[in-house]
């Protein structure tokens, strides 16, 4: 069994996979089943693990990673099944950007590498257009972005630019792209004492201009997770941040010509653009299974591992191509070539090498967090509080949500 949080386009793609892999070999079969979001997926798997009926393999957001590593005994590390089976493993094989943010300190990758992607921008082009801008051009700072977005509205757009997951890209990647922090210790890498301290003037800036341009739609907020996403495929909104990942559905669901670009970057910030960062999931394998299915789940990992199957998964997704192999095949056949905009993700998280503060976050409770981060942004948006008080008001709240989850694991 195989527990996902993909529906629609990349539901369509999950099920060609197992399919594809079924197909393949006759001694095992893997049976996808979609059991709702990211955070209602690792929900019903607790759940399932307490009543001795979880899945073998569960997929699980990336920033529940600190959360799985606390689960010590319910967790069976990939590193450690990939050995027990015989299969090759090799994290060197995977881009550095994908396999940092899920190996431990030693460099043991604990998930299997699944969907990776970062935020990139798209654009209207028919819209640009009537605006009398060039369709050839996307925004690339964020004072930028302002007067284009300004520009759509004034030429009738109901919205000039709205982003999906709020939290991930205005203030995660945000942080990112400017090589800013967002907690001490390498953002939790280095430790369960970290501090989260992204309440700084560049981040308290950004969310104040959003909060301004929100006043005349220049920025419309549509909501949490991907709410945001068809108000650009309707046409509502001229430019959307977000995920590399919904590629296939955008394509699939737009009726006008999309443009990509990378995140806006703020010029006044030396050394910007530093790397984007990771979002999507893994794979965790749960323990307790018949010992058979082990066998099983390593032949389906090495079976996802193949270049021309990650490169598919890539191409048909927009998801990141976790491995060098794949992204060499997909360039050699000639798939960025044709699909202009494709290989943005990839330029995004390899543009420098990361930081301790541009390689991810490794917070225990962040789902929590990142749920603070949400509400407190919105009561920004609706004018109900400044930007720095709502920043200083998220670090203060998730600062608690981290000493919580420091005292309920003490061993790590």
């Amino acid at each position: 069994m195989w527990w996902h949080a993909m529906s629609g386009e990349l539901g369509k793609q999950l099920e060609k996979l197992a399919a594809d892999f079924n197909a393949s070999q006759s001694d095992y079969r893997i049976v996808p089943a979609y059991k709702g979001n990211y955070t209602e997926t690792v929900t019903a798997a607790i759940f399932a693990f307490r009543s001795r009926s979880q899945p073998a393999i569960v997929q699980v957001n990336e920033i529940a990673t600190a959360t799985m590593m606390a689960a010590r005994g319910a967790i069976y590390p990939v590193f450690e099944l990939m050995r027990d089976q015989s299969e090759a493993f090799a994290p060197s094989a995977y881009l550095p950007a994908v396999a940092g943010y899920y190996a431990d300190v030693d460099g043991n990758m604990l998930s299997f590498p699944f969907n990776a992607s970062t935020p990139i921008l798209y654009y209207n082009k028919d819209m640009f257009r009537s605006a009398g801008l060039d369709p050839s051009v996307p925004p690339r700072t964020w004072p930028e972005l302002g007067v284009v977005a300004k520009r759509l509205r004034a030429a009738g757009a109901m919205c000039g630019v709205t982003t999906s997951w709020p939290s991930w890209i205005n203030v995660e990647n945000f942080s990112a792209f400017q090589n800013l922090p967002i907690a001490t210790k390498a953002n939790g890498f280095s430790g369960l004492d970290a501090q989260l301290i992204f309440n700084n003037p560049l981040v308290v800036r950004h969310i104040a201009q959003l909060a301004q341009w929100q006043a005349d739609k220049t920025f419309d907020y549509s909501g949490r997770g991907q709410a945001a996403e068809p108000r650009f495929q309707k046409g509502e909104c001229g430019i959307f941040i977000g995920s590399s990942g919904t590629r296939a559905d955008i394509k699939a669901n737009s009726k006008f010509e999309v443009g990509y670009g990378m995140m806006p970057y703020e010029p006044d910030v030396q050394g910007a653009p530093q790397n984007s960062i990771i979002g999507g999931a893994t794979l965790w394998v749960l323990r307790d299974r018949p010992r058979a299915e082990y066998a099983g789940v390593a032949k389906f990992f090495a079976y996802l591992s193949r270049p021309e199957v990650q490169a598919t998964w890539h191409q048909n997704t927009g998801y990141l191509p976790i491995t060098r192999a794949a992204f060499d095949l997909t360039r050699a056949q000639g798939f960025y070539d044709r699909n202009p905009g494709a290989s943005i993700s990839i330029e995004e998280v390899t543009l420098k090498p990361p930081t301790d503060h541009s390689k991810g976050i490794r917070l225990g409770s962040f789902v929590l967090i990142r749920d603070v981060i949400e509400e407190e942004l919105e009561q920004v948006f609706a004018g109900k509080r400044s930007a720095q008080a709502a920043m200083d008001n998220a670090v203060e709240r998730g600062n608690r949500l981290l000493r919580q989850f420091e005292r309920a694991n003490p061993d790590r």
